[in-house]
């Protein structure tokens, strides 16, 4: 892991809260919030991936980077290949960190730390995730679970090897459940062969990309963090990271 580049995907078409990106958290769109954090993980460069003129606007106001993309992707994982291809050519960057654009609360800690099990070359993806304390969560569809067993500790975080994610309330029985939070670290290898692959069967019934790379036999790790970050998808998410933001600046 000697040079990683973070890529920030972001979309304005998004169904059920259109223009997120540029959606007003505390006087700043939230896309700037995201970058903020992720400038401050202090793990390489940071670049914006989008098709959106106004995003780029917001950003390069800031003193960012950001690139336009195609409207037509499938994907997050599509447009960072693209933005990639842009930005690095010629393969400087050995490791990508891939933060969604709708997670203006995260902790830059975490983002820095998501690269830690790359350190083990059995590992082809990192990724994050926090231990469900909401009961609802459990059986919520739009809660992604991540199914792993313990692989140790690393950066202070437990470890897990990643066996399925699922949109169902797994794994059954007594212990601890997960959510998995849609932040990855991919070796510069691995984001090759997991854009080559066709989508999975699992992948296409649950509408999870990450189970194509298990179809595949990749290995996908990640570290148990204390803090859920919250992820932008609805009116009532926005309201919630606003006052979040707000707090954290009273105090």
């Amino acid at each position: 892991m000697s040079d990683p580049l973070v890529l920030i995907p972001a979309r304005l078409a998004a169904t059920r809260l259109p223009n997120k990106p540029l959606a007003d958290i505390a006087g700043e769109p939230m896309i700037l919030h995201v970058w903020r954090r992720a400038i401050e993980a202090g793990i390489g460069p940071v670049v914006v991936a989008t098709d959106a003129p106004a995003i780029i606007d917001v950003i390069e106001a800031a003193g960012g980077v950001a690139v336009l993309t195609r409207a037509d992707h499938p994907s997050g994982s599509d447009r960072l290949a693209e933005a990639l291809a842009i930005i690095d050519p010629e393969g400087q960057h050995d490791v990508i960190v891939n933060v969604q654009g709708d997670l203006p609360t995260i902790d830059p800690a975490v983002i820095g730390a998501a690269i830690a099990p790359l350190a083990d070359r059995t590992v082809d993806i990192a990724t994050l995730c926090a231990r469900i304390t909401r009961p609802e969560e459990a059986s919520d569809p739009n809660v992604v679970k991540l199914v792993g067993v313990a692989s140790g500790q690393m950066a202070s975080y437990p470890r897990l090897r990643a066996l399925y994610f699922t949109r169902a309330q797994a794994p059954w029985g007594e212990g601890p459940l997960y959510h998995h939070i849609g932040l990855y670290a991919y070796r510069r290898t691995a984001l090759r062969r997991f854009m080559a692959l066709p989508p999975g069967e699992l992948e296409t019934r649950e509408k999870l990309e990450q189970l194509r790379a298990l179809e595949a036999g990749m290995r996908i790790d990640a570290l148990v963090v204390a803090d859920l970050p919250l992820g932008v998808d609805t009116p009532a998410d926005l309201e919630r990271a606003r006052a979040l933001v707000a707090a954290r600046r009273l105090n």
